[in-house]
């Protein structure tokens, strides 16, 4: 019985870690960059379209934005593609003005751009965080992420609720195993 409460506990604790990194990838983030460029590469299901990797199939166009932190001039680029109405659901349809305006804020050196985005860099697998919106800014005070907080909050408590919940029929069944004849 040891060993199955240990069991539990451990799957209990990964599906909690794996929801926890699955929502950190899909929820929306914000930064406030500089932007410092803006490109647009023709890609299929196998990566970017080149010498080395010739079009074998459907191809489409990705933006990309390059930006830099104000602050640590760390650089980081964004892929601006479509999510449509498919998942994750931003229901994003506007990856062509998203470019068009972040062309037009790297041509001001100063001016600051406030981007929304999710997911993560990961340079060994080219994996880029698609932006969703951005807009100028004047400040560098990055917004509370009110929605994340509600969402992730109201996680909690459920997962309190259902930790009480077991607490209890596991209470529950202890006082009619001691109390049976």
């Amino acid at each position: 019985m040891k060993v199955f409460k240990r069991l539990m506990t451990t799957l209990v604790v990964l599906v909690v870690v794996a929801m926890g990194l699955t929502l950190d990838y899909l929820l929306p983030q914000h930064e406030v960059v500089l932007v410092t460029g803006v490109e647009v590469k023709r890609v299929d299901a196998d990566g970017v379209i080149n010498a080395e990797n010739p079009a074998d199939g459907p191809t489409r166009d990705v933006y990309y934005i390059n930006t830099k932190n104000p602050d640590s001039s760390a650089v980081m680029v964004y892929r601006n593609e479509d999510t449509g109405w498919g998942f994750p659901w931003h229901f994003k349809f506007d990856s062509a003005d998203v470019q068009a305006r972040a062309q037009g804020y790297s041509r001001d050196a100063e001016q600051l751009a406030l981007v929304r985005y999710y997911g993560w860099r990961i340079q060994i697998l080219s994996m880029f965080p698609n932006l969703i919106s951005i807009e100028a800014t004047d400040t560098r005070d990055e917004p509370f992420p009110v929605f994340n907080t509600l969402l992730l909050g109201g996680l909690a408590l459920l997962l309190l609720y259902l930790g009480w919940r077991v607490m209890r029929l596991r209470e529950s069944r202890r006082a009619a195993g001691s109390t049976a004849p």
